[in-house]
């Protein structure tokens, strides 16, 4: 390899120079023109995305879309960004869905802030990985704040602790995890870690609503406890977890036998957007010394309201909480976190390797996020995309934005009620109303409000979501767009009575 050497030392490599036909798709210095230039076309894109968009979703059908991916060589590339830009448009932004849309009222997808995007490019580019201070240095404190920030946030004290995680559903499995080991520590002196599960394990019992995520019943599948450790207390006529019913359950399972360890409580559940009653809990799991954790991965957006913060009273008292930054703070996916009050109890995650995390290693000097994280090694620096959010927003505007989504839905819930052509099932604490279209005439209510979710769909006009509730089909309208006003829910709301009307004359 031969260098020259400049008269201010720089030294250039020349190898690279020489064959730089071969490396010019390297993000490099040398490389930045070829860098601005892919990311401005691609930029471009996204422009025609957001510009061409007047409905959510392009109608397309899944063997439609499959054969359009189906029939592309791979092995064959492509000659330039726009024959890349023009495919690319074709099989995926043409028929992507549009969540930032008024007429987008289906799943738990918020519409993203600009701040975060801005920040998205210095994540993709720098590529810094989170595990190991030597691979992000300031990425390491940065993280480290927003988690302390986050956990002032829930009322827990300089004690507490977490990490960023992928998602709600790696957080709620951390929160099992830790109130599995935690509790067989304690109590049985046993270190599930180093000897596995103990005998007693098969007992193990862990109380959630039948209204929870569906994550709680797969994670303790993984974790070696059979769904059949997941006991599901019925709920409210509000779709709250039912505390009479909780402490029956319990005292049922103990008289079994069986062996509480820990309560998992959902702030904000998917289908109804309603708070399980935190305080009760929390004195319920204090009462049996037990685990509580809160799946907030929802409901986190509260905790900048000064509206609606009440509703998350008791949070302060769990052991662990889920926040899912992407689906509350309007951030791009992923940015999720998980918080533990106790930060001694993370010791239980931590393993060591000796080219990463060396146990001699002193963590106050040189801390490692790894050792807090249980199945990430390489981590993307997510953190960044919130700290330019809350750096250029503020937690004010954040608010605001919560406030505004969830003061829409009381408007809505309240035209729907007044409505005499549609059932309202539940009011929310959040921003999710499950409703039905009805008609006198028609008998099978499920066909007609299935017939109407996929006339919308299918159009692309508008999406909604559905759910079951006792077997019964319901329309479901998740909120999460302060741009949507209550004029554009009323469009909404005279399209599905348009599709409803002619269910039985198109049939």
């Amino acid at each position: 390899m031969n260098n020259e050497i400049l008269p201010h030392g720089e030294v250039i490599n020349s190898t690279l120079n020489h064959f730089s036909g071969k490396f010019e798709n390297i993000f490099h210095q040398d490389n930045y023109d070829h860098y601005r230039s892919a990311i401005n076309d691609t930029l471009n894109l996204v422009g025609t995305f957001l510009h061409r968009n007047d409905k959510p979703f392009s109608g397309i059908e899944a063997k439609t879309m499959k054969k359009k991916v189906q029939h592309i060589d791979l092995n064959q590339k492509l000659s330039s960004y726009e024959e890349l830009l023009n495919e690319v448009d074709d099989i995926y932004v043409k028929h992507a869905t549009a969540f930032h849309l008024p007429q987008y009222v289906a799943h738990l997808n918020c519409p993203i802030v600009i701040p975060a995007l801005a920040g998205e490019i210095l994540v993709s580019a720098i590529n810094s990985s989170q595990d190991t201070y030597d691979q992000s240095a300031g990425g390491t404190f940065m993280e480290r704040k927003l988690i302390d920030w986050t956990a002032e946030r829930l009322g827990y004290t300089t004690e507490s602790d977490g990490v960023f995680t992928a998602g709600g559903s790696q957080s709620n499995l951390m929160g099992l995890v830790m109130m599995r080991d935690c509790y067989s520590q304690k109590n049985l002196n046993h270190n599930i870690k180093q000897d596995g599960l103990p005998p007693e394990a098969s007992r193990f019992r862990i109380f959630i609503s039948d209204k929870a995520h569906f994550s709680n019943s797969k994670n303790a599948s993984i974790m070696g406890l059979g769904e059949k450790s997941i006991v599901k207390v019925p709920t409210d006529n509000e779709f709250r977890m039912d505390i009479t019913l909780l402490q029956k359950y319990m005292k049922r399972e103990i008289l079994m036998g069986n062996i509480p360890i820990g309560i998992i409580a959902t702030a904000g559940t998917t289908d109804f957007g309603n708070v399980d009653p935190l305080e009760d809990i929390a004195n319920i799991a204090a009462h049996h010394n037990i685990w509580m954790h809160v799946d907030a991965a929802y409901g986190c957006a509260l905790l900048l309201s000064g509206k609606y913060r009440h509703l998350l009273n008791g949070i302060e008292k769990a052991d662990s909480v889920t926040i899912d930054y992407h689906k509350s703070f309007f951030q791009p996916i992923s940015s999720s976190a998980f918080i533990v009050k106790n930060k001694r109890e993370l010791r239980i995650l931590k393993h060591h390797a000796d080219y990463l995390n060396p146990a001699e290693m002193d963590e106050e000097e040189i801390p490692a996020q790894i050792n807090k994280s249980i199945i990430q090694s390489t981590r993307r620096f997510d953190a960044l995309k919130l700290w330019f959010t809350l750096r250029m927003m503020g937690q004010e505007q954040l608010a605001e934005y919560t406030d505004r989504v969830i003061d829409l839905t009381k408007d809505v819930a309240e035209m729907i009620t007044e409505d005499p052509e549609f059932e309202l099932l539940s009011h929310t604490d959040l921003s999710v109303l499950v409703f039905r279209y009805l008609r006198s005439d028609i008998e099978d209510l499920n066909a007609l409000n299935l017939h109407i979710k996929m006339k919308l769909f299918y159009s692309g006009e508008i999406l909604v979501a559905s759910t079951k509730v006792d077997g019964n089909f319901y329309l479901k309208f998740t909120f999460l767009n302060p741009i949507t006003t209550t004029e554009d829910v009323h469009q909404i709301l005279n399209k599905i009575k348009t599709h409803g009307e002619d269910f039985g004359t198109t049939n």
